[in-house]
């Protein structure tokens, strides 16, 4: 069985495009930073700020994994040591900072594992991506209070919901622009939007780790999670019955999102709890009834 989750990407660029002129009145800051990674995410959200911001007040960021680790020596120079942009295929050159040279003594990497291996876990590579993700976040903010911007992040309702982010790190934004919108309704909006057929085509990776995938990490496909994310989130269907109709990796698939749903609610607070209590509900996520009532669902 096949649900489809075709959307009208016309209508939705003309929403985002809406959404992000109004969120330029209402803050009354008119430019943007955004990370490149030359992803699907990255260019399609790129694409959407071009119809919304003029071109020189976007200010476009590219940060691979051979640029962060020498920056995790050297926060401390941060102020005065911006990364070189690097403009990822169909995204044009809007602003280039100066390159941030390796620290002396040794290899970024040799120094960044020496640095930091005593604080780390078992699993390094998830330790030091996460650490990669703050630190593209520290310089996307950075970078947006020199330029009075407002950091736009490239995050997807699929990532979201799975939990597949870095809190304080990818999830860090001023605006999120697609995050009502599953990764293979991103891939429509993408063609729609005419990004290049090999933006469209790589795999899917958050840049952690050499090799590092999505789906490898999953051990499922988006296809598979938005289907299922779909009925469960959404059309709020039980996992049993999505079990029933055949889909694949569905207890898997659910048992992330569940097992992820402390990442939506943080941080935790008195005032959050006093807040929603008072019946104050205008942009903090209920916290009413049991975990799984909260968000709709049924197991």
């Amino acid at each position: 069985m096949q649900i489809s989750l075709s959307i009208n990407p016309e209508q939705e660029v003309k929403k985002i495009t809406t959404f992000l002129k109004k969120i330029q009145k209402k803050t009354g800051i008119n430019k943007v930073v955004i990370g490149l990674s030359g992803g699907i995410d990255s260019t399609t959200v790129y694409c959407l700020l071009k119809k919304a911001y003029k071109p020189e007040n976007i200010i476009g960021v590219n940060l691979p994994i051979s640029l962060i680790r020498p920056i995790i020596n050297q926060l401390n120079n941060l102020g005065g040591s911006i990364p070189k942009f690097f403009d990822a295929e169909n995204e044009a050159r809007h602003r280039v900072f100066s390159s941030t040279s390796p620290p002396k003594g040794g290899s970024p990497k040799s120094l960044t594992k020496k640095q930091v291996s005593s604080l780390l876990p078992m699993n390094q590579k998830i330790s030091l991506g996460n650490i990669m993700a703050r630190v593209r976040m520290i310089i996307l903010f950075d970078l947006a209070k020199k330029h009075n911007a407002l950091v736009c992040g490239t995050e997807n309702k699929s990532e979201r919901l799975l939990g597949y982010f870095t809190r304080f790190g990818d999830a860090a934004s001023d605006i999120e622009p697609v995050t009502h919108l599953y990764k293979t309704q991103i891939y429509q909006l993408a063609k729609y939007l005419k990004v290049t057929k090999k933006i469209i085509d790589q795999p899917p990776t958050a840049d952690l780790w050499k090799g590092q995938t999505d789906e490898g990490e999953f051990g499922f496909t988006y296809e598979e999670a938005d289907q299922v994310l779909y009925l469960y989130f959404d059309k709020k269907i039980a996992t049993k019955e999505i079990k029933r109709l055949g889909f694949k990796n569905v207890e898997k698939i659910i048992k992330r999102f569940l097992g992820n749903q402390f990442k939506q609610e943080t941080p935790y607070s008195l005032f959050t709890l006093r807040y929603l209590a008072a019946g104050r509900q205008g942009f903090l996520v209920p916290l009413s009834g049991t975990r799984n009532d909260r968000w709709g669902l049924r197991k």
